[in-house]
Order: C-alpha cells, then structure tokens, then sequence
C-alpha cells in the first residue's frame, strides 16, 4: 500500500527539562541529513548557538510549528522579531522557572494587530 504525504513536525527549543519532556511525549525525529527538530539550551549554550539552531529550525520544510521557551526567545528577540514567515509557525512557552508573559510575546502581539474588537462580536 502506497503511503501518502507525512505532516510538518513540531520543533521545540528551550532548556532540558521543557525539551526533554516534549521529547517523550514522543515528538522527537531527525531529519534526512540526521539534524533534530530540538535544540537543549543550558548555561553554556551562547547566544549565536541559540540563534543558529533557531534560523535552522524556520529554513526547514519539514517543521509546521516551533515552540521555544519564552526566557529563550528573549535572548534572541531580535531575530524572533523579525520572522515574519506563516510557516513554520513560532509560538512562545513557558518553561518550569520562567512563567510565560504575553506582553514580550511579539506573535501574540503581532496576531491581536490582525483584528479588531468587533471581530469578536
């Protein structure tokens, strides 16, 4: 039986502790060249480390989505910013030590811009 088109998959950047429980909720793939749609950010992980493995991410075809720890997103705001792509989609998280803040949140602020209030009348 021939099988069909597989799905985008879903990227996730963060600390260990955020990536490595996506990782076994079992979202973990490599992909033809052998790079994973994950990226583990840990103290010594520098910031252009950070922004590579995220510019990687976003250049890939075969991610839909890419979630990435708010507190990691800050280090690289600038570059977050400036994605401006549908897809892969760049959605913000929480991690365990850092509550998430919808106000540093620039999709979220960039998809409230889209609409007005009587769009949800």
């Amino acid at each position: 039986m021939a099988q069909g088109p597989r799905g985008k998959l879903i990227a996730v950047m963060g600390d260990e502790d955020t990536v490595v429980g996506f990782l076994m909720g079992g979202i973990g793939e490599l992909n033809k060249q052998r790079h994973p749609n994950f990226f583990v950010v840990n103290k010594n992980t520098s910031v252009g480390e950070i922004e590579e493995a995220f510019k990687n991410l976003c250049k890939r075809d075969d991610i839909g989505i890419i979630l990435i720890s708010q507190n990691i997103a800050e280090m690289i705001r600038y570059v977050v910013d400036s994605y401006h792509q549908t897809i892969p989609t760049v959605l913000e998280i929480p991690s365990k030590d850092h509550p998430y803040d919808a106000s540093k949140d620039s999709i979220l602020r960039r998809a409230k811009g889209m609409f007005t209030s009587d769009d949800f009348r």
